[in-house]
């Protein structure tokens, strides 16, 4: 029986446990109640608010505009729709770069206004001092290594991250780092598969990976891309389990059509 029945709820002791027995981490993006209600009761293991709202929810082109407070609005709309699964919510763009007491009365904003599980950092060595200060506060930290969207200007591409063998060398030394520092898992995003395995075979802690290969001990989708809610972002890790924009405007252009011609409401749909 797979540790998943069992669990009342998902911790992030759970998830070291899982990666010690070899079961694989589920984790999907989500921004709203009612598909973390739907996620939480499907039962995923964990949900990340990402700063990925930034581009899915407010139409902009990197995850760098979104702000605190409106990361908190997401993540506490998502807790009220979940009973089981672990809640991870995205520490955005300048609410933890400069120092890390900053890092900290951020970190504690999350935590009491939206009632979430743990946060999660983007960055290796540079980042380290507030991972250190957020843990010994007693928050959960998940670490992020690769592709980092919120650097996108620093690298100028979101293409594959650590293919040299100097980047490939650092993530593996980021890697240690973050999990001396106390982090409970690291997102690896977009990095060749041979490496994501032998970081994720390096560690004690879980990995979850985004275009890092099978390997990983567990796996994260943005909700919007693997249901289909947006056709032209189609990167190669990705896999569509629906196709749900299509469907959408199916049902939205029949019922246009039945308002147009008089058909709804009919008799039964009136009081």
């Amino acid at each position: 029986m797979s540790i998943n029945k069992e669990v009342k709820k998902i911790t992030t002791n759970t998830l070291q446990k899982m990666k010690e027995n070899g079961e694989k981490i589920s984790m999907i993006t989500a921004y709203d109640f009612s598909f973390a209600k739907i996620f939480d009761a499907a039962g995923i293991d964990v949900i990340l608010v990402g700063d990925s709202a930034s581009n899915v929810m407010a139409g902009h082109e990197t995850t760098l505009p979104i702000t605190l407070d409106q990361m908190i609005y997401h993540a506490s709309s998502v807790i009220r729709g979940v009973n089981r699964s672990l809640v991870v919510v995205d520490m955005p763009f300048g609410s933890y770069q400069s120092n890390s007491k900053e890092a900290l009365i951020s970190a504690f904003r999350i935590m009491k206004e939206t009632g979430a599980h743990a946060v999660k950092l983007e960055g290796g060595e540079e980042v380290l001092e507030s991972v250190k200060r957020i843990v010994a506060a007693g928050v959960p930290v998940m670490g992020h290594l690769g592709l980092t969207p919120q650097s996108i200007y620093k690298f100028g591409t979101y293409t594959v991250r650590a293919k040299e063998i100097e980047e490939a060398e650092k993530l593996r030394r980021d890697a240690k780092l973050l999990e001396e520092a106390g982090c409970f898992g690291i997102v690896l995003e977009k990095i060749p598969a041979a490496l994501a395995k032998e970081v994720s075979e390096s560690l004690s802690i879980p990995t979850i990976g985004i275009g890092a290969g099978k390997y990983c001990d567990g796996q994260v989708l943005v909700m919007h891309d693997m249901l289909g809610l947006t056709s032209e972002f189609k990167p190669r890790f990705l896999r569509q389990y629906l196709k749900l924009e299509e469907l959408v405007t199916g049902a939205v252009k029949q019922y246009i059509t039945d308002v147009k011609k008089k058909d709804f409401p009919n008799e039964h749909e009136q009081y």
